[in-house]
């Protein structure tokens, strides 16, 4: 079997309810992690937000390079 780096693009659709475009945007960056929600209630509390969904609108490799090769 070898060993690949690929690099890989992903692309995201955030709903969120916040109190601003900037908060919306800001915390969407800072919250999510794959298509994950990653705030704490203490986040969502003390920030005045909440996620509502994440959808995985693309998930493309660019590039893709061969690193090792397994010896058998």
């Amino acid at each position: 079997m070898n060993t690949f780096e690929v690099v890989l693009s992903k692309s995201y659709t955030v709903t969120i309810d916040a109190l601003s475009e900037n908060d919306a945007a800001r915390f969407s960056e800072y919250f999510t992690s794959d298509s994950i929600d990653i705030s704490s209630l203490n986040d969502r509390v003390e920030f005045n937000f909440s996620i509502k969904n994440i959808e995985c609108q693309m998930n493309e490799s660019f590039e893709v390079k061969e690193i090792g090769r397994e010896n058998k």
